[in-house]
Protein backbone atom coordinates (compact mmCIF):
# COMPACT_ATOMS: atom_id res chain seq x y z
CA UNK A 1 0.00 0.00 0.00
CA UNK A 2 1.25 3.16 -0.59
CA UNK A 3 2.93 5.30 2.01
CA UNK A 4 -0.50 7.49 4.39
CA UNK A 5 -0.85 10.83 4.07
CA UNK A 6 0.40 12.50 7.31
CA UNK A 7 -2.84 15.18 7.54
CA UNK A 8 -6.06 13.29 8.16
CA UNK A 9 -8.62 13.19 5.26
CA UNK A 10 -12.53 13.86 5.09
CA UNK A 11 -14.82 11.43 3.26
CA UNK A 12 -18.27 11.75 2.09
CA UNK A 13 -20.41 8.41 1.81
CA UNK A 14 -24.02 8.42 0.70
CA UNK A 15 -26.07 5.40 1.52
CA UNK A 16 -25.01 4.37 4.44
CA UNK A 17 -27.73 2.96 5.61
CA UNK A 18 -27.57 -0.18 3.08
CA UNK A 19 -25.57 -2.81 4.15
CA UNK A 20 -22.75 -2.19 1.91
CA UNK A 21 -22.99 1.80 2.66
CA UNK A 22 -23.35 0.18 6.79
CA UNK A 23 -20.21 -1.85 6.43
CA UNK A 24 -17.64 0.98 5.05
CA UNK A 25 -18.87 3.57 7.19
CA UNK A 26 -18.45 0.79 10.30
CA UNK A 27 -15.03 -0.23 9.00
CA UNK A 28 -13.70 3.78 8.54
CA UNK A 29 -14.69 4.47 11.99
CA UNK A 30 -13.15 1.80 13.47
CA UNK A 31 -10.36 0.96 11.73
CA UNK A 32 -8.89 4.13 10.29
CA UNK A 33 -10.27 7.06 12.98
CA UNK A 34 -6.63 8.86 13.48
CA UNK A 35 -6.34 8.65 9.11
CA UNK A 36 -9.93 9.39 7.97
CA UNK A 37 -12.90 10.87 9.05
CA UNK A 38 -16.16 9.87 7.38
CA UNK A 39 -19.30 11.97 7.09
CA UNK A 40 -22.86 9.46 6.07
CA UNK A 41 -25.24 12.35 5.48
CA UNK A 42 -29.03 11.03 5.76
CA UNK A 43 -30.99 11.70 2.93
CA UNK A 44 -32.56 14.71 5.13
CA UNK A 45 -29.31 16.53 5.53
CA UNK A 46 -28.08 15.52 1.83
CA UNK A 47 -31.14 14.36 -1.29
CA UNK A 48 -29.10 12.90 -4.11
CA UNK A 49 -31.97 13.80 -6.11
CA UNK A 50 -31.46 17.62 -5.62
CA UNK A 51 -28.41 18.79 -7.15
CA UNK A 52 -28.29 22.01 -5.14
CA UNK A 53 -28.25 20.06 -2.02
CA UNK A 54 -25.36 18.18 -3.78
CA UNK A 55 -23.65 21.32 -4.56
CA UNK A 56 -23.95 22.60 -1.22
CA UNK A 57 -23.06 20.03 1.08
CA UNK A 58 -20.25 19.34 -0.66
CA UNK A 59 -19.17 22.99 -0.61
CA UNK A 60 -19.90 23.64 2.85
CA UNK A 61 -18.10 19.94 3.66
CA UNK A 62 -15.32 19.90 1.07
CA UNK A 63 -13.85 16.56 1.39
CA UNK A 64 -11.22 14.43 0.07
CA UNK A 65 -13.05 11.65 -1.64
CA UNK A 66 -16.61 10.88 -1.94
CA UNK A 67 -18.47 7.10 -1.90
CA UNK A 68 -21.74 6.60 -3.68
CA UNK A 69 -23.20 3.22 -2.11
CA UNK A 70 -26.84 4.83 -2.39
CA UNK A 71 -29.51 2.97 -4.47
CA UNK A 72 -33.14 3.01 -5.27
CA UNK A 73 -35.70 -0.31 -4.23
CA UNK A 74 -35.18 -2.43 -7.11
CA UNK A 75 -39.03 -2.63 -7.66
CA UNK A 76 -38.83 1.47 -7.46
CA UNK A 77 -40.70 3.45 -10.14
CA UNK A 78 -38.49 4.59 -13.42
CA UNK A 79 -38.76 8.31 -12.37
CA UNK A 80 -37.30 7.18 -8.88
CA UNK A 81 -35.09 4.83 -10.43
CA UNK A 82 -33.80 7.75 -13.21
CA UNK A 83 -33.37 10.15 -10.24
CA UNK A 84 -31.28 8.10 -7.34
CA UNK A 85 -29.69 5.52 -9.71
CA UNK A 86 -28.44 7.88 -12.53
CA UNK A 87 -29.29 11.27 -12.04
CA UNK A 88 -28.13 11.42 -8.34
CA UNK A 89 -24.48 9.66 -9.43
CA UNK A 90 -23.81 11.52 -12.14
CA UNK A 91 -24.46 14.78 -10.43
CA UNK A 92 -22.11 13.45 -7.36
CA UNK A 93 -19.64 13.05 -10.24
CA UNK A 94 -19.82 16.29 -11.55
CA UNK A 95 -18.98 17.89 -7.74
CA UNK A 96 -15.88 15.65 -7.82
CA UNK A 97 -15.13 16.61 -11.25
CA UNK A 98 -15.56 20.47 -9.92
CA UNK A 99 -13.59 19.69 -6.90
CA UNK A 100 -11.06 17.77 -8.23
CA UNK A 101 -11.47 14.96 -5.52
CA UNK A 102 -12.29 10.86 -6.64
CA UNK A 103 -15.33 9.34 -6.80
CA UNK A 104 -15.89 6.09 -5.86
CA UNK A 105 -19.11 4.50 -7.10
CA UNK A 106 -20.38 1.08 -6.32
CA UNK A 107 -22.29 -0.30 -9.29
CA UNK A 108 -23.87 -3.97 -9.95
CA UNK A 109 -23.65 -6.85 -12.19
CA UNK A 110 -27.32 -5.95 -13.51
CA UNK A 111 -25.37 -4.10 -15.88
CA UNK A 112 -23.66 -7.04 -17.39
CA UNK A 113 -25.43 -9.99 -19.51
CA UNK A 114 -25.44 -13.92 -18.72
CA UNK A 115 -22.41 -15.79 -19.21
CA UNK A 116 -18.85 -17.10 -17.69
CA UNK A 117 -16.05 -15.10 -17.18
CA UNK A 118 -17.52 -11.53 -17.98
CA UNK A 119 -14.70 -9.11 -17.88
CA UNK A 120 -15.11 -5.31 -16.64
CA UNK A 121 -15.21 -4.38 -20.49
CA UNK A 122 -18.71 -5.95 -21.03
CA UNK A 123 -21.54 -4.61 -20.49
CA UNK A 124 -25.29 -5.30 -21.62
CA UNK A 125 -27.00 -2.96 -24.29
CA UNK A 126 -28.80 0.07 -23.39
CA UNK A 127 -32.60 -1.25 -24.41
CA UNK A 128 -36.02 0.18 -23.31
CA UNK A 129 -36.67 -3.37 -22.18
CA UNK A 130 -33.95 -3.65 -19.40
CA UNK A 131 -35.65 -3.18 -15.52
CA UNK A 132 -35.22 0.20 -14.18
CA UNK A 133 -32.34 -0.50 -12.33
CA UNK A 134 -30.51 -2.58 -14.87
CA UNK A 135 -30.85 0.60 -17.21
CA UNK A 136 -30.03 3.24 -14.12
CA UNK A 137 -27.00 1.29 -13.48
CA UNK A 138 -25.71 1.06 -16.75
CA UNK A 139 -26.87 3.91 -17.74
CA UNK A 140 -24.50 5.85 -14.60
CA UNK A 141 -21.42 3.40 -15.81
CA UNK A 142 -21.70 4.65 -19.22
CA UNK A 143 -21.57 8.27 -17.95
CA UNK A 144 -18.35 7.86 -15.49
CA UNK A 145 -16.73 6.60 -18.83
CA UNK A 146 -17.44 9.74 -20.59
CA UNK A 147 -16.96 11.88 -17.87
CA UNK A 148 -13.41 10.14 -17.41
CA UNK A 149 -12.43 10.84 -21.10
CA UNK A 150 -14.04 14.19 -21.52
CA UNK A 151 -14.27 15.87 -18.13
CA UNK A 152 -10.95 14.25 -16.47
CA UNK A 153 -13.19 12.92 -13.55
CA UNK A 154 -10.82 10.66 -11.37
CA UNK A 155 -13.48 7.63 -10.47
CA UNK A 156 -13.69 4.27 -10.26
CA UNK A 157 -15.99 1.56 -10.40
CA UNK A 158 -16.77 -1.12 -8.51
CA UNK A 159 -18.97 -3.92 -9.87
CA UNK A 160 -20.92 -6.33 -7.25
CA UNK A 161 -22.00 -9.98 -8.07
CA UNK A 162 -24.46 -11.10 -5.00
CA UNK A 163 -23.44 -9.90 -1.73
CA UNK A 164 -23.16 -11.90 1.49
CA UNK A 165 -22.93 -10.58 4.64
CA UNK A 166 -24.02 -9.47 8.32
CA UNK A 167 -26.07 -6.38 9.19
CA UNK A 168 -28.49 -6.27 6.14
CA UNK A 169 -31.45 -4.90 7.95
CA UNK A 170 -33.20 -5.47 4.84
CA UNK A 171 -34.37 -9.40 3.75
CA UNK A 172 -33.10 -8.70 -0.24
CA UNK A 173 -31.11 -10.42 -2.57
CA UNK A 174 -28.88 -13.67 -0.82
CA UNK A 175 -30.63 -13.27 2.39
CA UNK A 176 -33.65 -13.45 0.57
CA UNK A 177 -32.80 -16.55 -0.80
CA UNK A 178 -31.58 -17.88 2.90
CA UNK A 179 -34.67 -16.57 4.58
CA UNK A 180 -36.64 -18.78 2.12
CA UNK A 181 -34.57 -22.26 2.96
CA UNK A 182 -34.94 -21.12 6.48
CA UNK A 183 -38.46 -20.05 6.11
CA UNK A 184 -39.12 -23.64 4.52
CA UNK A 185 -40.64 -21.77 1.51
CA UNK A 186 -38.80 -23.47 -0.68
CA UNK A 187 -40.17 -27.25 -1.39
CA UNK A 188 -37.93 -27.96 -4.55
CA UNK A 189 -34.59 -25.99 -6.03
CA UNK A 190 -35.65 -23.45 -8.17
CA UNK A 191 -32.66 -23.49 -10.46
CA UNK A 192 -30.88 -26.25 -13.09
CA UNK A 193 -27.50 -28.34 -12.48
CA UNK A 194 -24.63 -26.35 -13.48
CA UNK A 195 -25.95 -22.88 -13.06
CA UNK A 196 -22.67 -20.90 -11.31
CA UNK A 197 -22.78 -17.22 -9.89
CA UNK A 198 -20.17 -14.89 -8.60
CA UNK A 199 -20.87 -13.97 -5.00
CA UNK A 200 -19.29 -10.51 -2.85
CA UNK A 201 -18.38 -10.77 0.60
CA UNK A 202 -19.49 -7.61 1.87
CA UNK A 203 -17.26 -7.38 4.76
CA UNK A 204 -13.81 -7.71 2.22
CA UNK A 205 -15.11 -4.82 0.49
CA UNK A 206 -14.10 -1.97 2.67
CA UNK A 207 -10.25 -2.79 2.42
CA UNK A 208 -10.50 -2.70 -0.65
CA UNK A 209 -11.83 0.87 -0.86
CA UNK A 210 -9.58 2.05 1.32
CA UNK A 211 -6.67 0.82 -0.59
CA UNK A 212 -8.37 2.13 -3.43
CA UNK A 213 -8.89 5.64 -2.36
CA UNK A 214 -4.24 5.56 -1.11
CA UNK A 215 -3.61 4.86 -4.75
CA UNK A 216 -5.25 6.77 -6.91
CA UNK A 217 -2.98 6.63 -9.78
CA UNK A 218 -3.49 3.06 -10.25
CA UNK A 219 -6.96 2.23 -9.75
CA UNK A 220 -8.64 5.73 -11.26
CA UNK A 221 -10.19 5.45 -14.67
CA UNK A 222 -10.90 1.57 -14.05
CA UNK A 223 -13.92 -0.81 -13.12
CA UNK A 224 -12.92 -3.61 -11.13
CA UNK A 225 -15.04 -6.68 -10.41
CA UNK A 226 -14.80 -7.13 -6.59
CA UNK A 227 -16.16 -10.50 -6.41
CA UNK A 228 -14.72 -13.95 -4.52
CA UNK A 229 -12.08 -15.61 -7.05
CA UNK A 230 -14.57 -18.99 -7.52
CA UNK A 231 -17.86 -18.91 -8.57
CA UNK A 232 -20.39 -20.91 -6.45
CA UNK A 233 -23.06 -23.28 -8.32
CA UNK A 234 -26.21 -21.97 -6.88
CA UNK A 235 -27.85 -25.28 -5.84
CA UNK A 236 -24.96 -26.58 -4.24
CA UNK A 237 -24.98 -23.47 -1.73
CA UNK A 238 -29.12 -24.39 -1.54
CA UNK A 239 -28.40 -27.27 -0.29
CA UNK A 240 -25.84 -26.17 1.50
CA UNK A 241 -27.73 -24.19 3.72
CA UNK A 242 -30.25 -26.72 3.88
CA UNK A 243 -28.53 -29.45 5.69
CA UNK A 244 -26.49 -26.83 7.73
CA UNK A 245 -30.26 -26.11 9.36
CA UNK A 246 -31.23 -30.16 8.76
CA UNK A 247 -34.37 -29.29 6.99
CA UNK A 248 -35.55 -31.88 4.81
CA UNK A 249 -36.70 -29.44 2.12
CA UNK A 250 -35.87 -28.20 -0.61
CA UNK A 251 -35.89 -31.50 -2.32
CA UNK A 252 -33.10 -32.11 -4.95
CA UNK A 253 -36.02 -31.40 -7.58
CA UNK A 254 -35.39 -29.50 -10.48
CA UNK A 255 -38.55 -27.46 -11.53
CA UNK A 256 -38.47 -25.93 -14.67
CA UNK A 257 -38.31 -22.56 -15.47
CA UNK A 258 -41.57 -22.89 -17.44
CA UNK A 259 -43.57 -23.68 -14.51
CA UNK A 260 -41.81 -21.07 -12.08
CA UNK A 261 -42.35 -18.39 -15.06
CA UNK A 262 -46.29 -19.70 -15.00
CA UNK A 263 -46.23 -19.65 -10.95
CA UNK A 264 -44.66 -15.80 -11.22
CA UNK A 265 -47.53 -14.75 -13.59
CA UNK A 266 -50.20 -16.48 -11.19
CA UNK A 267 -48.82 -15.05 -8.31
CA UNK A 268 -48.74 -11.20 -9.92
CA UNK A 269 -52.34 -11.83 -11.03
CA UNK A 270 -53.52 -13.12 -7.55
CA UNK A 271 -51.96 -9.99 -6.14
CA UNK A 272 -53.75 -7.23 -8.47
CA UNK A 273 -56.82 -9.41 -7.08
CA UNK A 274 -56.41 -8.92 -3.83
CA UNK A 275 -55.96 -5.41 -4.16
CA UNK A 276 -59.40 -4.86 -5.37
CA UNK A 277 -60.20 -5.66 -1.86
CA UNK A 278 -58.27 -3.16 -0.16
CA UNK A 279 -55.17 -6.15 0.60
CA UNK A 280 -51.79 -4.63 -0.12
CA UNK A 281 -49.44 -7.56 -1.51
CA UNK A 282 -45.95 -6.82 -2.49
CA UNK A 283 -44.23 -9.73 -3.92
CA UNK A 284 -40.60 -9.70 -3.47
CA UNK A 285 -38.33 -7.49 -6.12
CA UNK A 286 -36.24 -10.05 -6.92
CA UNK A 287 -38.88 -11.69 -8.75
CA UNK A 288 -37.40 -9.79 -11.82
CA UNK A 289 -34.36 -11.22 -11.50
CA UNK A 290 -35.77 -15.09 -11.31
CA UNK A 291 -34.37 -15.88 -14.95
CA UNK A 292 -31.00 -15.77 -13.14
CA UNK A 293 -31.86 -19.01 -11.09
CA UNK A 294 -31.49 -20.75 -14.79
CA UNK A 295 -28.75 -18.81 -16.58
CA UNK A 296 -25.05 -18.32 -15.42
CA UNK A 297 -23.33 -15.07 -14.65
CA UNK A 298 -19.61 -15.22 -13.34
CA UNK A 299 -17.75 -12.10 -12.99
CA UNK A 300 -13.69 -12.30 -13.97
CA UNK A 301 -11.91 -10.69 -11.51
CA UNK A 302 -8.34 -10.94 -13.27
CA UNK A 303 -7.73 -6.64 -13.18
CA UNK A 304 -8.17 -7.04 -9.27
CA UNK A 305 -6.08 -10.18 -8.87
CA UNK A 306 -3.23 -8.50 -10.81
CA UNK A 307 -3.50 -5.05 -8.81
CA UNK A 308 -1.85 -4.38 -5.84
CA UNK A 309 -4.67 -4.86 -3.37
CA UNK A 310 -4.24 -7.85 -1.13
CA UNK A 311 -7.19 -10.04 0.12
CA UNK A 312 -7.54 -9.65 4.09
CA UNK A 313 -9.25 -13.09 4.33
CA UNK A 314 -8.29 -14.99 1.31
CA UNK A 315 -9.74 -18.34 2.43
CA UNK A 316 -13.25 -17.09 3.53
CA UNK A 317 -16.14 -17.93 1.12
CA UNK A 318 -19.90 -17.58 1.26
CA UNK A 319 -19.48 -21.38 2.68
CA UNK A 320 -16.95 -20.54 5.36
CA UNK A 321 -19.17 -17.50 6.19
CA UNK A 322 -22.36 -19.79 6.87
CA UNK A 323 -22.05 -20.38 10.50
CA UNK A 324 -22.27 -16.49 11.26
CA UNK A 325 -24.92 -15.88 8.94
CA UNK A 326 -26.89 -18.16 10.11
CA UNK A 327 -26.77 -17.32 14.07
CA UNK A 328 -26.57 -13.42 13.16
CA UNK A 329 -29.60 -13.84 10.46
CA UNK A 330 -31.66 -16.29 12.50
CA UNK A 331 -30.93 -14.57 15.66
CA UNK A 332 -32.35 -11.12 13.65
CA UNK A 333 -35.22 -13.08 12.30
CA UNK A 334 -36.48 -14.88 15.66
CA UNK A 335 -36.85 -11.67 17.08
CA UNK A 336 -38.90 -10.39 14.80
CA UNK A 337 -41.12 -12.78 14.87
CA UNK A 338 -40.43 -13.44 11.40
CA UNK A 339 -39.02 -17.03 12.05
CA UNK A 340 -39.58 -18.93 15.27
CA UNK A 341 -38.31 -22.31 14.44
CA UNK A 342 -35.01 -22.28 15.18
CA UNK A 343 -35.05 -19.82 18.39
CA UNK A 344 -34.86 -22.40 21.31
CA UNK A 345 -32.75 -25.17 19.14
CA UNK A 346 -30.27 -22.72 18.20
CA UNK A 347 -29.79 -20.39 21.00
CA UNK A 348 -31.21 -21.42 24.02
CA UNK A 349 -33.28 -20.29 26.25
CA UNK A 350 -32.90 -17.04 28.17
CA UNK A 351 -34.10 -16.61 31.86
CA UNK A 352 -35.14 -12.84 31.32
CA UNK A 353 -37.06 -13.03 28.02
CA UNK A 354 -38.82 -16.35 30.07
CA UNK A 355 -39.54 -14.21 33.13
CA UNK A 356 -40.79 -11.47 30.52
CA UNK A 357 -43.00 -13.46 28.29
CA UNK A 358 -44.36 -15.40 31.58
CA UNK A 359 -44.16 -13.75 34.74
CA UNK A 360 -44.12 -9.53 34.04
CA UNK A 361 -45.12 -8.61 37.34
CA UNK A 362 -42.49 -10.72 39.15
CA UNK A 363 -39.85 -9.34 36.67
CA UNK A 364 -41.32 -5.38 37.09
CA UNK A 365 -41.14 -6.56 40.75
CA UNK A 366 -37.41 -7.85 40.62
CA UNK A 367 -36.57 -5.11 38.73
CA UNK A 368 -37.85 -2.23 41.16
CA UNK A 369 -36.26 -3.87 43.91
CA UNK A 370 -32.72 -4.55 42.62
CA UNK A 371 -32.06 -2.52 39.19
CA UNK A 372 -33.60 0.95 39.16
CA UNK A 373 -30.96 3.10 41.02
CA UNK A 374 -28.55 5.32 39.21
CA UNK A 375 -25.47 4.10 37.71
CA UNK A 376 -22.61 4.91 40.20
CA UNK A 377 -20.15 5.17 38.25
CA UNK A 378 -21.88 8.12 36.60
CA UNK A 379 -22.81 10.16 39.50
CA UNK A 380 -20.87 13.06 39.72
CA UNK A 381 -18.82 13.29 42.70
Amino acid sequence: MAAETETRRLGVLIGGSGLIGGTLAHYFKTKTPDEIEIRAPSSKKLSIRDAADIKNYLKRVNPDFVINTAMAALDSDAQLSFEINYLGAVNLARACCALDIPYIHISSASTLPSGENLTAEDQLPLSPDLNHYAKSKLMTERTLRYMGCEQGLDYTNIRLAIVYGEHDHKIQGFHRLFFAIADESMPCLFTKKGVLHSYTNSNKLPYFVHHVINNREEFGGNTYHFVDKNPVELAELILSIKSYLELKTPREIYVPFSVIKFGKYFLERLARFLNWFGITVRLPPELMFLENFYESQTLASDNLQASSFVDPFPAETIFTKLPRLVVYYLTRWGHLNLITTFNEEYFGSNELEDDFRLNPRELLKTIHDDSTSPFYDMVEK
